[in-house]
């Protein structure tokens, strides 16, 4: 299965993880090809270079991109600033791309109890795997 891991940049060592040992599993999974940038930065330096990335270099169009031909989407929505299982703006809207290129979208752990937001991943019908790679299928 040709998986595209999304998660916030704040995650990128874990998104690199989940990318190795969905590989080992036999997937053919990919992530940004823009991730070197934010390895060993601080989240301050992390938040710096996202916006540069969005605002000059097309990073949302060019993920996009590397999602057509693919068959499902994982998103690690991992903890971020006092907010379980995190899921921000930018991962959203490719979840929305998912769902409209009719990929599987496999949530690493529960929808996030995020205002406005729980109602539109609920209607995407995402398969919450709880942590358990073995799980997408």
């Amino acid at each position: 299965m040709r998986i595209g891991i999304i998660s916030s940049m704040h995650h990128t060592k874990k998104m690199l993880e989940a990318r190795d040992a969905l590989i080992a599993m036999g997937h053919d999974a990919f992530i940004t090809k823009f991730y070197e940038a934010f390895l060993g930065k601080s989240d301050e330096e992390k938040e710096r270079v996202k916006i540069h990335q969005k605002n000059t270099m097309d990073a949302i169009r060019e993920f996009w991109n590397a999602m057509q031909g693919g068959d499902a989407v994982l998103v690690l929505n991992l903890d971020k600033r006092g907010i379980k299982n995190y899921i921000g703006g930018n991962t959203l809207m490719e979840i929305g791309f998912a769902h409209v290129l009719n990929q599987k979208i496999f949530l690493y752990n529960p929808i996030p109890d995020i205002p406005y937001y729980k109602s539109e991943i609920e209607a995407v019908a995402p398969v919450i795997i709880n942590g358990d790679l073995s799980k997408i299928i």
